[in-house]
């Protein structure tokens, strides 16, 4: 059962953190309890605030949350420095930023610099609880199993999915794991990699393989899933697989993942790096592919891309 107890404001005089809380930071006292009501009505997680990074920053140094939602634009310490103190200084606590409208490049500069994943405000009630719930999974590893890997030197892995959406977030651990074994990247990177891969996979079952579309989600979240629970059951679309190739080395990652839809118009593909592409309902996944990776290639048709993650030196 989630607390209904009212959420602490933090101060310096809190008593700190811990791992089954997100803290929300957002110096608008409304804006702030807005996103953490939401957070608490769909998840199990405890929420606590912060007015601006600089309180922020106070609260990590005590006990240190599950995620750490901000917005970007706050007087003291903004967003965006924030994030790179959170880098810095606690790579294992995620960052989830919030982008109002005129905040745009701010939010391509937060991801670039560290930040998981965003949401923009006029979206938070249909996306920051799913946002979270993705980002913490994505950033929790075994450790005991990334020691025990720690001799690893090359893995060429592959996999062929059905369209269970439901096989994705297990698949994308097994290769995080990997990643942390040959050290290719620090843990904030490694939580980064797993939303690029998280948001690849599935765009290539719903997209893909079934041909559902996403403005359809934006409409009528509901009618989405529906379809998509459908179109697993009849032909073509129950027949098609998502083939997966993942080569990991010392010195990079390498992942191809290739779908049996018909594809899509690569030249069409707008640049994820112009502000406008926050608020398209096709731009998420693709956004947070090319802010997390490397290099991001797709093939003419646009049903298999290749997705690299080079060591960090």
């Amino acid at each position: 059962m989630m607390t209904q107890t009212p959420a602490p404001e933090l101060t310096s005089h809190s008593h700190g953190l811990d791992g089954s809380t997100i803290l929300v930071v957002d110096d608008s006292p409304v804006d702030r309890r807005v996103a953490g009501r939401l957070i608490e009505k769909r998840t199990s997680w405890r929420v606590v605030y912060a007015s601006d990074g600089v309180e922020a920053l106070e609260a990590l140094g005590q006990q240190l949350p599950a995620a750490v939602v901000t917005d970007l634009q706050m007087p003291r310490m903004d967003g965006l420095e924030l994030i790179q103190r959170i880098r810095a200084d606690y790579p294992n606590v995620p960052v989830i930023i919030m982008t109002g409208q005129g905040s745009e490049k701010i939010a391509v500069a937060a991801l670039r610099a560290g930040a998981a994943s965003y949401v923009t405000k006029r979206a938070l009630a249909a996306d920051l609880a799913q946002a979270v719930e993705q980002v913490v999974a994505a950033s929790q590893t075994d450790d005991g199993q990334a020691k025990a890997l720690r001799s690893l030197r090359t893995r060429t892995t592959r996999f062929v999915l059905d369209n269970d959406p439901t096989v994705v977030t297990p698949l994308v651990t097994f290769l995080q794991h990997d990643l942390t074994a040959l050290g290719i990247c620090d843990a904030t990177a490694v939580t980064r990699v797993g939303i690029a891969l998280e948001e690849t996979l599935l765009n290539a079952i719903y997209h893909g393989n079934l041909g559902v579309s996403s403005e359809l989600k934006a409409v009528n979240e509901r009618a989405f899933y529906d379809q998509v629970a459908e179109r697993r059951t009849l032909a073509p679309y129950r027949d098609r697989r998502v083939k997966v190739t993942a080569r990991l080395t010392p010195d990079a990652a390498t992942f191809v993942i290739a779908d049996g839809g018909d594809g899509f118009d690569v030249s069409k593909l707008p640049d994820p790096t112009d502000p406008t592409f926050f608020d398209r309902p096709s731009g998420r996944g693709i956004m947070l592919m090319r802010a997390f990776m490397d290099e991001v290639v797709y093939n003419p048709s646009g049903n298999r891309v290749k997705l690299v993650k080079r060591r960090e030196r």
